[in-house]
């Protein structure tokens, strides 16, 4: 889905455009309802661990995923990494097919057929913590604390797919810190789950030599956090003289280089965006665009592998 969120989402507190949706928030709370509704659960032999969220965008999913499959296969199993295909989503597909042994279909089902035929053992799929047809034996639900859960309402009025009381269904949190406090947060999650496992995670950047730290950029993304792209450069004493936020998984048009590479020459600038945006401008042959590589760390790594075994294997 190609969206910018409207503004009043990631406030703290819901004000008068999230009150007046509010009564609409019942289409949600119907849907989910049903979803929990037993349902005739996929037939599967392969092990499955879901990465998910209950926020709508930016909190990290693709890079959790890439860093879990990284980690697992250290494990000497068939595993490989899951996604269901969305026309408007084709960078998310490409980073994991360049970064991982990738299985993709038009639903999940084809997925874990296809992945079962390929004699697979574990399959880690990149979002789908919704689709109750999958029998998931680990789930994971991540969360930025940039914008944590926004103003706390569900769509339209507020950015939750659900409320935080669905956490007593998941397993794992992915706590990404951005230099807040995380105890408040960690709490009122423990508060919904006292059972479910916390791993705070931040976002490293691996090519930071590529950029002088004496130039002007120009920086520009179409991804659920801007502000967390923002941030990791700025932490990193790169100096930003403009930035052009896209909606999330925008498809980037001619016009749109052009304007880019004309503010770029006006501002005296270089360009960097992420990888997730380079992925889809490629074809352009924009030679003078950068982008940010980065990593996800995980706090107590070892840890979470001990839990993962124990939950898949033991």
């Amino acid at each position: 889905m190609k969206f910018k969120k409207p503004f009043f989402w990631d406030l703290k507190k819901p004000n008068l455009y999230s009150h007046i949706l509010n009564p609409l928030t019942f289409l949600i709370r119907i849907n989910n309802f049903l979803l929990n509704i037993k349902v005739k659960k996929l037939s599967q032999k392969l092990k499955t661990i879901c990465i998910g969220n209950i926020y709508v965008g930016g909190t990290g999913k693709t890079p959790a995923t890439v860093k879990l499959y990284d980690i697992l296969k250290g494990l000497k199993i068939k595993i490989s990494t899951a996604k269901k295909i969305y026309s408007s989503q084709n960078d998310e597909l490409i980073i994991l097919r360049e970064k991982t042994n990738l299985i993709s279909g038009k639903n999940r089902a084809e997925i874990i057929k296809k992945a079962t035929e390929e004699n697979k053992q574990l399959l880690i799929f990149d979002d789908g913590l919704q689709d109750k047809y999958v029998s998931y034996d680990l789930q994971f639900v991540c969360f930025d604390t940039n914008n944590w859960i926004g103003n706390g309402r569900l769509i339209p009025a507020g950015p939750l797919r659900e409320n935080l009381k669905s956490l007593k269904k998941y397993d794992v949190v992915f706590l990404k810190k951005e230099g807040q406090n995380t105890e408040p947060i960690i709490n009122l999650i423990r508060s919904n789950n006292p059972n479910i496992k916390i791993f705070t995670t931040n976002h490293k950047a691996k090519n930071l030599n590529q950029f002088n730290r004496s130039d002007n950029y120009l920086i520009f993304s179409g991804i659920g956090s801007p502000k967390s792209f923002r941030n990791l450069l700025e932490k990193n004493n790169l100096r930003i003289v403009k930035e052009i936020i896209f909606p999330d998984h925008y498809q980037y048009n001619e016009k749109d280089m052009i304007k880019i590479q004309n503010l770029a020459h006006d501002n005296n600038a270089k360009i960097i965006t992420t990888e997730k945006d380079f992925v889809k401008i490629k074809h352009f042959n924009n030679q003078n665009i950068n982008f940010l590589e980065i990593e996800l760390e995980i706090n107590s790594e070892n840890e979470l592998l001990k839990f993962i075994k124990s939950k898949l294997y033991e």
